[in-house]
């Protein structure tokens, strides 16, 4: 679809009842806490204190300090107006090894966190998985090996015992493209691998350990939860030569991968074969895609810029972007004769190099939209790092910020005006934090971090949501409060 030279920018438009207004974060990247109370190590405990691996030697060790200051931080989660708050739980706190014994803190603190949350009037969105591997695991095989997903399921039905009369929403996995791809195919992200047909194995798992987990948490929680999934999307611009057999091979690798057999029940041929001579798929067993098949209540989208790619013939030096939201990771994966590449795009950019783009985001809601009609849809990540100046009295005017949120906002508002089934938003981020191998360089939040302090500052842009989410209405740029 074309949008024209549209503009992103509006306010007043009013969302419809019932629309969710949240913010996420993740828990390595906020809860700090890593040795204490009997967690385990993950494998991003492992990565970030690798030499080399993570800016400025960076770790998640203290983050935020989200573990001790839970409570203050749901308090500020009130104050800014949210409607829910999405979270992952850290399965290395739950099960240190990834298998076995239970950590009864572990569970203790996800339970006091949602008591917390709907004491405050605030729906628990809680996710399984955001890339926290329990080491053991990873020790033993990781992602590429099917005693991964077993492990999954086992941890699952623990969660949805612990937690499932009281979560509004379990989100099984969070982009398990980055998962897969990044982990164990890039290596940018943990475990930092570099196996083509490792990370395919990855993918496999990964879904499969999805679809297990939605049937186990759907036998063990005694509430009503609804399940769902994130998955983030390429939205992608083809170059060049037959730009669009790029743009076909990127879209089954980073897109259909995931959509297809959690959705269709199916793996894409054209994967499949584009994909041959790295793996013949030999780790799909029976049934597996019909375990991975499972109906989910709402699909979480994930969404911060565009990627443009073309087929690379060999005759100039190959581009890659290690970005783990906006590309495949720059993994050229093969065809028949010949690679695809990213290509720079065109500006704005923010802090991590993304192009902003919010004409992609509706063209994702409405191409979802018409691929899965049934699916409702929730975005659950959208949000963007800038290089934030606090002022003499402490305030952060982040206004490249609001303008990001009030562009992709409109958008959204866009896509639902065309019938697309959109049931929320939540910003990413609650609080700067740890941003993978990037540490504390970069900023997302809406409210500020001094990571010396760890004081919390809520930006002009938490002001600003907290207006959208008191009025349900896209505020104006200069509307704060």
């Amino acid at each position: 679809m074309s949008t024209g030279n549209a503009d992103f920018r509006d306010s007043g438009l009013v969302f419809p009842p019932g629309f969710t207004f949240g913010s996420a974060t993740a828990s390595y990247q906020v809860e700090g806490a890593a040795a204490e109370d009997g967690r385990g190590s993950s494998i991003w405990d492992t990565f970030s204190h690798t030499p080399g691996r993570v800016w400025n030697g960076d770790t998640g060790d203290v983050a935020c300090d989200h573990y001790h200051r839970w409570e203050s931080d749901l308090d500020l989660m009130a104050e800014l107006g949210l409607d829910a708050y999405r979270f992952s739980i850290a399965w290395p706190r739950i099960m240190p090894t990834g298998t076995g014994e239970v950590n009864r803190a572990g569970t203790d603190f996800y339970s006091r966190l949602v008591d917390g949350l709907l004491e405050r009037g605030i729906r628990p969105v809680a996710t399984l998985y955001h890339w926290d591997l329990p080491q053991p695991l990873e020790d033993a095989g990781g992602w590429p090996v099917r005693a991964t997903a077993d492990a999954f399921e086992r941890y699952a039905e623990v969660m949805g015992a612990a937690l499932g009369d009281r979560v509004h929403t379990w989100t099984t996995l969070n982009e398990p493209w980055c998962s897969a791809y990044l982990g164990y195919g890039q290596g940018g992200h943990a475990p930092g691998r570099h196996e083509p047909a490792a990370a395919l194995a990855a993918v496999h798992h990964l879904n499969l350990a999805h679809g297990r987990a939605v049937q186990a948490l759907r036998a063990t929680s005694t509430g009503d939860p609804q399940y769902s999934v994130t998955l983030n999307f390429h939205v992608l611009r083809g170059v060049g030569d037959n730009a669009g057999e790029a743009v076909r091979r990127i879209d089954a690798l980073a897109n259909r991968a995931f959509t297809h057999p959690l959705l269709k029940g199916e793996y894409p041929a054209d994967l499949l074969a584009d994909t041959a001579s790295v793996t013949d798929w030999s780790f799909v067993e029976d049934g597996d895609l019909a375990q991975i098949n499972q109906p989910i209540d709402v699909l979480g989208v994930n969404y911060y810029s565009t990627a443009t790619v073309r087929l690379w013939d060999g005759s100039s030096p190959r581009q890659q972007n290690d970005g783990h939201k906006a590309s495949a990771g720059g993994t050229a994966w093969p065809g028949s004769d010949q690679l695809v590449e990213f290509v720079e795009q065109p500006g704005p950019y923010t802090e991590m190099g993304w192009n902003i783009a919010p004409e992609g985001l509706e063209e994702l809601l409405l191409a979802l939209r018409d691929e899965f009609p049934a699916q409702p849809l929730m975005i659950t990540e959208n949000g963007a790092a800038f290089a934030d100046d606090v002022a003499p009295d402490g305030a952060v005017h982040d206004a490249e910020r609001v303008d990001y949120l009030q562009r992709h906002l409109t958008a959204a508002h866009r896509a639902l005006e065309q019938g697309v089934d959109l049931r929320g938003y939540f910003v990413w981020s609650l609080l700067d934090n740890f941003e993978w191998g990037y540490g504390y360089a970069k900023r997302f939040g809406v409210v500020r971090v001094d990571f010396d302090t760890l004081e919390r500052t809520i930006k002009d842009s938490g002001l600003w949501y907290r207006r959208l989410a008191r009025t349900r209405a896209i505020p104006a740029a200069d509307e704060l409060g």
